[in-house]
């Protein structure tokens, strides 16, 4: 019965050494074995790796890609702006002994070297590289964490700056600045418009000159435009040529007597294109020869029958040029100014 007591005390003793020598490697894992604390160069894969019990010591070091988030960082940009930064970081170990021996956390040293290399990428960049030209500064980024990394058998996959924040008033300005830009660029836009299109209108023009009746067809087409809408005004273009044409033919006007002026004291053209202003002996002549109906001086017949003295100073007065006549009376008969009669003298 003893030794049976004993034989069960030691195969339970071997079993829970044989589970204590026993591990099991995940796939995306990799063992390093420790013996009496000195590492064994052979890495133990996925499966089952048997240890020596108590003097083996395995450690499990991941080699999934593993995504560590960078804290925001404050820094100042080399055109001297505010601006805060962070950044994510991908990475994997390649050497699992090195990563268990070299470092004591490669975790947290990856973590602290990603902070060191953005604030230096945010101090010898400017805000434009930060805002637009984020590739570059991702990989310079990405070769100053992996340097020291590779020394760890770490390897650094990939680095990103997620996000850039700016003071309020930064953002302001900047929005200034693009409106004024796109303002820029909508005027340069509508110059170069109306550049093209007085370019057009100049042609257009050559062939209208050289073609009158392209410009009627054109004014016609204007008032089709016009009486297609519905609305009752339609509106036509008038000539400016046939103003001027106009204002040339009409005669200038006589200019009126002020007021309080007295007509009899007022010099006529006569008078003032160096004519003879009739006296009073040449109205009583007037008046003779009105009822006579004699001729109106020596050199001339008498009125035919039917005309009176009146009709036959008109007829004289008519065979004579505007230019002679314009203002004064006839000098033979003695006729009356423009502007001034008697007022006793009746036909």
């Amino acid at each position: 019965m003893i030794i049976l007591y004993v034989l069960l005390i030691a195969l339970a003793v071997g079993l829970i050494g044989a589970a204590a020598s026993i591990r099991v490697v995940k796939q995306f894992e990799r063992g390093v074995v420790f013996r009496f604390g000195q590492v064994r160069p052979e890495v133990r894969g996925p499966g089952l790796a048997v240890l020596v019990p108590i003097a083996d010591r395995l450690q499990k070091v991941n080699m999934q890609i593993i995504t560590m988030s960078v804290p925001a960082q404050d820094g100042i940009t080399r055109d001297n702006v505010t601006v805060r930064v962070d950044a994510v970081v991908y990475f994997s170990v390649i050497d699992p002994v090195r990563a268990a021996v070299d470092v004591q956390d490669y975790i947290s040293a990856i973590g602290q070297v990603a902070q060191t290399s953005l604030r230096s990428i945010i101090g010898k960049s400017d805000l434009d590289d930060l805002l637009s030209n984020r590739e570059r500064l991702n990989q310079g980024m990405e070769l100053m964490i992996d340097s020291p990394a590779l020394d760890w058998g770490v390897h650094i996959e990939r680095v990103e700056i997620k996000d850039v924040a700016l003071p309020e008033t930064m953002k302001r300005s900047m929005s200034r600045q693009a409106e004024a830009e796109r303002e820029r660029r909508a005027r340069i836009i509508t110059a170069d418009g109306e550049l093209q299109a007085s370019e057009k209108l100049g042609q257009a023009a050559e062939v209208m000159s050289e073609h009158p009746a392209a410009l009627q067809l054109r004014l016609l087409q204007t008032v089709v435009e016009v009486a297609a809408e519905k609305n009752s005004t339609l509106v036509l273009p008038f000539p400016v040529e046939l103003l001027r044409f106009l204002e040339r033919s009409t005669p200038a006007e006589n200019p009126k007597p002020t007021a309080g002026a007295d007509p009899t004291t007022t010099a006529s053209p006569a008078a003032r294109s160096g004519s003879r202003v009739p006296a009073a002996a040449d109205l009583q002549k007037v008046r003779e020869l009105e009822q006579t109906g004699g001729p109106v001086s020596p050199g001339r017949s008498k009125l035919p029958s039917g005309l009176t003295a009146t009709a036959q100073l008109l007829a004289d007065a008519s065979v004579t040029t505007p230019d002679e006549t314009a203002g004064s009376a006839q000098t033979d008969w003695g006729g009356l100014p423009v502007g001034s009669a008697d007022p006793a003298w009746q036909p």
